[in-house]
């Protein structure tokens, strides 16, 4: 097989197998030939609307004198649009913990709703949009899907100005949030266009990291714009108003400065090819473990502060507000990166079954300290959570494309070198998807417990159990049969 240093999307490190994560094409330097990679290209075609011909960042001579300037211009703004999409799709879960304050009535179990509903749109939006790049081009569906960002925030500004306002428009509006979780597919797949396989890693894991970012800013941020000339109350619709100038600017310097690539193509057949793939669905499942805790804690963080610890919900700063909840998110997305790093070392599936261990003993232990009603206690256990779960992150997408190099059907059957290159690209994307469906499970998985008992216990011990049975389906899959299976290093 061919074997070279080459993305992993998630996490900004390397895996050895040259595919093109999260998109559905192969990379260009899986069809290229060694010995054309450093010869003569045709020279760079600049056509009106901002397309570019002719790219190929494999080509090292055309890289060096204008293709690497103008990777990291799209980068830069890439990571701008992609931040700003996080921060809407994460609006709402800073949001719904000062609605009281604002006047509004709503139950719990509504609440939960109005926090999981922008993980339910966003996760589904993220296959969709994954073609969109080879649909319409990457600067040109940037500059849209930055702007459709200007309807859940305007949108939220109005909608919580009005305590009167129906809790139908208000799960509406918050379903809209979900355009910010989609932007994550779209970003990944129109930047990984963009670098060559040597350089990939290192690029989606700034696009990535980048975008996970923006829960924690918006979760940092809010609390301290609806309070900062409140006097005594919220202006809750800052909320929203407050992203505009920058969603426009992400839409302008997309506009201004990015670029669309006449090479960049789809591959819907090998999406679907890859969603018959059995290995698929089992890193789905141990996906949805991590990624899906990932976001589904960061969403429920702010509630659950102050369901348990309603004095420590919101910290006075001088005249303004701040909620300690954004820490989750941020440890989570610095972690990640550290995750794929050490997966490098000691393989993924083996540091996916570390951070299962990890996430099942620290919610246990949280579970039997809630009694003590300590709060710094409960803030360092669920912030050691969030960093298991960015590490498990970082580890499980750096085994996805090794299993499917080696140990998918098509690789048993004898496809070729590209073929299982193209199956792995496409399950990286699909995969992707699916993981961030957590983000509306532990939401309701929380609102359905407290429904039933009255309590989040009987839901946190249903997590310990659900990272149990994850860590044994890896530990049976991918490392008990390792050397049966030819994976070796997964």
């Amino acid at each position: 097989m061919t074997v070279d240093r080459n993305a992993d999307a998630g996490t900004g490190n390397s895996v050895d197998i040259d595919t093109d994560p999260l998109h559905g094409g192969v990379s260009s330097s899986a069809s290229a030939q060694p010995s054309t990679r450093t010869t003569d290209a045709p020279a760079l075609e600049f056509r009106p609307g901002r397309w570019i011909a002719n790219w190929n960042a494999e080509n090292k001579e055309q890289w060096e004198s204008a293709g690497r300037a103008i990777a990291r211009r799209n980068l830069n703004w890439s990571i701008f649009a992609e931040f700003l999409g996080f921060v809407v799709w994460q609006l709402w879960s800073i949001v719904v913990v000062q609605l009281p304050a604002a006047g509004f009535t709503f139950t719990t179990s509504e609440i939960f709703w109005l926090i999981s509903m922008p993980s339910l749109v966003g996760a589904t939006l993220r296959i969709p949009y994954t073609f969109m790049v080879p649909r319409f081009g990457g600067r040109n569906w940037t500059i849209v899907s930055a702007l459709l960002l200007l309807i859940p925030a305007v949108g939220l500004g109005l909608c919580v100005s009005n305590p009167e306002t129906p809790f139908g428009v208000m799960l509406l509006v918050a379903a809209l949030a979900g355009f910010g979780g989609g932007n994550f597919a779209s970003s990944m797949a129109n930047i990984t266009f963009f670098y060559p396989a040597r350089e990939k890693g290192w690029a989606l894991g700034l696009n990535a990291a980048g975008g996970n970012m923006g829960a924690a800013v918006a979760q940092l941020a809010v609390p301290i714009a609806i309070t900062l000339l409140a006097v005594g109350s919220v202006n809750l619709p800052m909320a929203g108003w407050m992203w505009i100038p920058f969603i426009l600017i992400a839409a302008f310097g997309a506009w201004k400065y990015m670029d669309n690539l006449t090479s960049a193509k789809g591959d819907v057949a090998g999406s679907v090819a890859a969603l018959k793939e059995p290995h698929l669905w089992i890193m789905a499942l141990l996906y949805i473990g991590t990624f899906g805790s990932f976001i589904g804690f960061a969403g429920v963080f702010p509630k659950l502060i102050k369901d348990y610890f309603p004095a420590f919900s919101s910290i006075g700063v001088g005249t303004v507000a701040l909620s300690l909840a954004f820490l989750g998110p941020l440890v989570g997305s610095l972690a990640r990166p550290y995750g794929g790093r050490m997966a490098d070392r000691m393989g993924g599936a083996r540091m996916t079954v570390a951070a299962f261990a990890a996430m099942a003993v620290i919610t246990l232990t949280m579970i039997w300290t809630l009694p003590l009603k300590n709060f710094w206690l409960f803030l360092i256990l669920f912030l050691m959570l969030f960093t298991a779960s960015g590490f498990g992150n970082g580890a499980t997408y750096r085994m996805i494309p090794i299993i499917f190099a080696t140990s998918s059907r098509a690789a048993k059957s004898g496809a070729s070198t590209v073929e299982t290159q193209r199956l792995a690209s496409s399950a990286l994307g699909l995969i992707s998807a699916i993981g961030a469906y957590g983000g509306f499970v532990i939401p309701q998985v929380l609102n359905a417990s407290n429904t039933a008992s009255g309590s989040y216990t009987p839901a946190f011990y249903g997590f310990v159990g659900a990272y149990a049975v994850m860590l044994a389906v890896c530990w049976f899959c991918y490392i008990r049969n390792a050397n049966r299976n030819a994976m070796g290093h997964v």
